[in-house]
């Protein structure tokens, strides 16, 4: 293969896309492709893709656009959860030249060697329900942290949701091969690992036509906790009824997992999580808070939250507005509903109008704003530790707390990919805290950073 051949890849969505970007471009460079920036001019340009909202679907036609006006020879292929989902309507797309579904993402570049515009888009898609394997994936290329993919896929039904539609059952990694992934993301500095998956919770499932755990998440955070790499991990995303007290026990009096937690919600409303067909109502809900909080005050609570969902009155929204108020969590993600095809919840003809839908997001992300302005006071006057990310911004450099506090310093390449001991001590008018450094991995000046909320 002739090794001056180039590829750039972007990716739209998720950690977990992410991760498995990194992973093809790892196969691609192993083909003999170099990787280019995106924004550069390259012979193939892949765009992996996502599809939980419209505005999704939209950005990837942008991007094609975007893409042909800059290279219009090059070769673009899409793969991700959109191709999946829709690879007749991506074909319909002007310039699309390759569209690969879930099983055939990873298998890219034996569709790469002729790469010359098609008159046609060619497909690679399987039935999403025929059984899919396990892809280990991690993110590189960034030394503070690293995205790795332990679980894929969905058992879930949740009404609204496309994702077990794009991604099949769910199936995961195993416990001995995510420490080899651990060991090799350590050898390269990664300072952080953040754990992803669909459904993180439900990691263990080898077989996904059974459903049989033959291991479970939280035999996988032991395994973690008491594994000798030099690195902190951080749990994404996890359902609240697959969040067991023992593992809540477990990361509270661990070195290694950081006190930060995102649990979806999606309503405060008893009727519409029924409506949503989650698994849960919000007295769980309530209850993995107030354990979370009870073992560690100073923990990071997020919360996943939609507005609009079909059925969804004024007075379900006052019901998740109160909620949310009066629990103790930190920051909210807020998303306004969309109508998704081939999903149960588009069949309500209880419409939300999108004024009220975005009227209501409005309402959340102030609230959003509050809990978090609230969460950097409190843990004003504490000592937390900060994993510095690399490259200068402004003339500042970042990073976060183990509790999820976000951090920033003047530049100094010296502190860069490093680990910091730091003193919260105050929020300044510009939303930001200023902080001393206490101690760091390598010797620096005490100097002052800052908290941004």
């Amino acid at each position: 293969m002739d090794s001056a051949r180039t590829f750039a890849i972007h990716t739209l969505g998720c950690k977990l896309n992410y991760s498995e970007s990194s992973a093809i471009a790892k196969k691609l460079a192993e083909e003999g492709f170099d990787k280019v920036a995106f924004k550069e001019k390259a012979d193939v340009y892949i765009i992996n893709t996502c599809s939980v909202t419209h505005e999704a679907d939209k950005e990837c036609r942008y991007i094609v656009r975007t893409v042909l006006n800059r290279a219009p020879g090059a070769f673009i292929a899409i793969i991700g959860c959109y191709a999946q989902l829709k690879p007749q309507e991506i074909a319909k797309i002007e310039g699309v030249d390759l569209v690969l579904g879930a099983s055939e993402k990873f298998n890219i570049a034996t569709y790469l060697h002729d790469l010359d515009k098609k008159t046609y888009t060619e497909i690679h898609s399987c039935e999403i329900e025929q059984p899919l394997g396990f892809h280990s994936a991690y993110s590189s290329g960034d030394r503070a942290r690293s995205f790795l993919k332990v679980q894929d896929g969905c058992d879930y039904s949740c009404s609204y949701c496309t994702i077990p539609l794009a991604r099949g059952k769910s199936r995961s990694d195993t416990v001995e091969n995510v420490l080899k992934n651990v060991n090799e993301i350590a050898s390269k500095g990664v300072r952080e690992i953040v754990l992803t998956g669909v459904n993180l919770g439900d990691f263990g499932i080898s077989n996904p036509e059974s459903g049989q755990h033959t291991e479970t998440f939280h035999e996988l955070v032991m395994a973690l906790d008491n594994n000798d790499a030099d690195v902190r991990f951080r749990i994404s995303s996890i359902e609240p009824n697959l969040l067991k007290n023992e593992t809540i026990e477990w990361v509270a009096n661990s070195k290694r997992f950081t006190p930060h937690f995102h649990i979806p919600l999606q309503s405060g409303s008893d009727d519409i999580l029924k409506k949503m067909r989650r698994r849960y109502l919000r007295d769980l809900y309530a209850d993995r808070v107030a354990t979370i909080k009870s073992l560690m005050p100073h923990c990071c609570i997020g919360v996943d939250v939609i507005t609009g969902f079909p059925g969804e009155t004024d007075e379900h929204f006052n019901e998740t507005y109160k909620f949310l108020n009066e629990l103790n969590v930190s920051y909210l993600h807020v998303f306004t509903y969309s109508e998704r095809a081939n999903t149960l919840a588009t069949e309500s003809a209880d419409v939300v109008p999108v004024e009220v839908r975005r009227k209501r997001n409005r309402m959340l992300q102030i609230l959003s704003e509050k809990k978090l302005r609230h969460f950097y006071e409190q843990n004003l006057g504490t000592e937390r530790t900060v994993v510095f990310e690399g490259g200068s911004k402004d003339g500042f450099l970042y990073g976060y707390t183990d509790n999820y506090v976000r951090v920033k310093t003047e530049f100094d390449e010296m502190l860069e990919y490093n680990t910091a001991n730091v003193l919260l001590k105050a929020i300044n008018p510009d939303r930001t805290a200023s902080a001393d450094i206490i101690e760091s991995s390598i010797k620096v000046n005490k100097q002052v950073v800052s908290a941004i909320y």
